[in-house]
């Protein structure tokens, strides 16, 4: 009886110590939450009885938690997960990387732990969610202070700093100065896509802040995002033929291999010791040529004599067998064997569609499986009315693609037929990618993501090239400014005009990253889908569902 009293009081003793030890209790708060160590308790610290005589059980770790207050510790949780979950991923990616990806095998040159990439990239993540809830917490109980009895002579004394900081949107405000720690972000490419996307969703939430607001009542019918493509394509295809280092590799290869009529590849049979241009080489003559004035063609099969210009030697082997009726020579140059530019044009379209729609069929797909339950009558969906609009969305995707592509390269000929050779030589690039760009039209009403990523790659390239060419010059943390500028505005409009960030799974993330839940604040009675007056929005676009949370009120 004794030996037991004496383990029976050693086990409590161990669990008091446990609990009472600020150290330990303390790492426990910052690290589990209650639920997570209910369930660690459970399934790991109940199968060693070791560690279980000296845990603390669930009801008294709930109980400490409790009388301390969890928002701090929560938020210093959500942050540490961050950290982990960022640096393990980019670590994993850059392992598939290098053993996976990489051809050439060649291994990254190691640098100090304290200057690696991955670790300030998941710091940086990290800090910004951890001081965006402490700043807002901080602001909010702030405001709540100052607006107190206690607090009027204060406000009296100091009128101008009372009304910024008992504003509705000072804890807006001071949670988006957080994002000044992207700053511990490498000042690399990454660094630059993040501020422009975000940049981008600040604009677009703000355009659907005003357009909720009824700034945009009388609107022409054909105004939509879709009027970004133009101005994007032709600026991306101006820096893709005289700026290639300020342009985005990928998506340069994606437009080579979809321009078969176009880019001439190296013939079947034709000898390995002879040289024959590259498809870049390809586009750098085409950029001489602009420089050059568009220079006419003479056929070396009518003319023995006749040669290129020296800067043009390279492309030799494609223009020399063209066809003699060729008086062009970017024509000559880019359809060689037929003299006709519409007829070439329209071969276009009917070599390039079929694989597109390949592609398009398997993207649009996979992008619909997720509401697989609307191709089941069973689950109640209608599979005719979802089987057609799936087709639908694949023709004006291949359309789209196909018909940029095209007219960028027929836009050329079409030039040289419609202007002199001296005429807009090099700018008529970008009436060209204009041209190519209108082609959207056709994606007006489901396209938004698409004509913003292209709008997000179009800046990008901008500023690259405005540096590049001394237009502009950056400044040291100038995209940590804008940044924050952009956070400051996606978390004002969350704050007034949370229906202007269209999603619920977007909303919920800002509920998130707020430390409110996994929360709708728009969700309600007004019905499944946001709908404005029983209409779609600006591009034809159904919104997203909301969720079942009634709409949280703001002080």
């Amino acid at each position: 009886m004794s030996s037991s009293a004496a383990s029976s009081s050693s086990s409590s003793s161990n669990t008091s110590a446990a609990r009472d030890d600020p150290i330990i209790r303390n790492a426990l708060r910052y690290t589990v939450s209650e639920r997570e160590y209910k369930l660690l308790h459970k399934y790991l610290i109940s199968q060693a009885p070791a560690i279980k005589r000296r845990s603390v059980h669930p009801a008294q770790y709930e109980a400490i938690v409790k009388s301390k207050g969890d928002y701090n510790a929560a938020a210093v949780r959500a942050s540490i997960r961050v950290f982990l979950g960022t640096y393990t991923s980019l670590k994993l990616w850059e392992l598939i990387s290098e053993k996976l990806l990489s051809r050439s095998g060649t291994k990254r040159p190691k640098t100090s732990i304290w200057k690696s990439p991955n670790l300030r990239l998941s710091a940086s993540f990290s800090f910004i969610l951890l001081f965006h809830r402490l700043l807002h917490r901080f602001f909010t109980r702030l405001r709540d202070s100052l607006l107190t009895d206690s607090a009027q002579p204060f406000r009296r004394r100091n009128p101008r700093v009372a009304r910024a900081l008992t504003s509705t949107l000072a804890p807006a405000v001071g949670a988006g100065l957080s994002g000044l720690f992207l700053g511990l972000c490498p000042a690399d490419q990454l660094r630059l896509t993040i501020t422009i996307y975000t940049l981008s969703r600040a604009v677009e939430f703000g355009y659907n802040g005003l357009e909720e607001r009824g700034w945009f009542k009388n609107r022409p019918w054909w105004f939509g995002s879709w009027l970004l493509m133009p101005v994007a394509c032709g600026q991306l295809l101006h820096a893709f033929v005289f700026d290639r280092d300020c342009f985005p590799e990928g998506f340069g290869r994606l437009i080579m291999r979809n321009s078969p009529e176009y880019i001439q590849q190296r013939p079947k049979g034709y000898p390995s010791h002879r040289p024959w241009p590259g498809t870049y080489e390809i586009v750098d003559s085409l950029a001489e040529i602009s420089r050059l004035h568009w220079p006419k063609f003479t056929s070396p099969i009518l003319h023995p004599t006749a040669s290129l210009p020296r800067s043009l030697t390279t492309i030799n082997p494609i223009t020399s067998p063209a066809h003699p009726s060729h008086t062009r020579l970017a024509c000559a140059l880019l359809h060689p064997h037929d003299p006709s530019c519409a007829r070439t044009y329209i071969t276009y379209f009917l070599r390039a569609t079929p694989p597109l729609a390949r592609f398009f069929a398997l993207i649009c797909t996979a992008l619909a499986l997720p509401r697989w339950r609307i191709f089941l009558p069973s689950a109640g969906g209608d599979p005719l009315s979802a089987l057609r609009a799936l087709l639908a969305r694949i023709v004006r995707a291949t359309a789209f693609f196909a018909g940029a592509v095209g007219s960028a390269w027929g836009a050329i000929c079409l030039f040289q037929h419609v202007l002199p050779g001296r005429a807009l030589p090099t700018s008529r690039w970008y009436l060209g990618g204009f041209v190519a760009g209108l082609w959207a039209f056709l994606e007006r009403k489901g396209g938004r993501g698409n004509f913003l990523y292209a709008a997000r790659l179009s800046a990008d390239s901008g500023w690259k090239v405005g540096v590049k060419k001394g237009w502009w010059r950056g400044w040291t943390g100038g995209d940590v400014l804008v940044f924050v500028a952009s956070k400051v505005l996606l978390d004002v409009l969350y704050e007034v005009q949370p229906r202007a960030i269209r999603g619920a799974v977007v909303r919920k993330g800002f509920a998130v990253v707020r430390g409110e839940g996994w929360v709708d604040r728009v969700a309600g009675s007004e019905g499944k889908e946001e709908v404005r007056d029983g209409k779609k929005d600006e591009d034809g676009e159904g919104k997203n569902k909301d969720g079942e949370m009634p709409e949280k009120k703001t002080k």
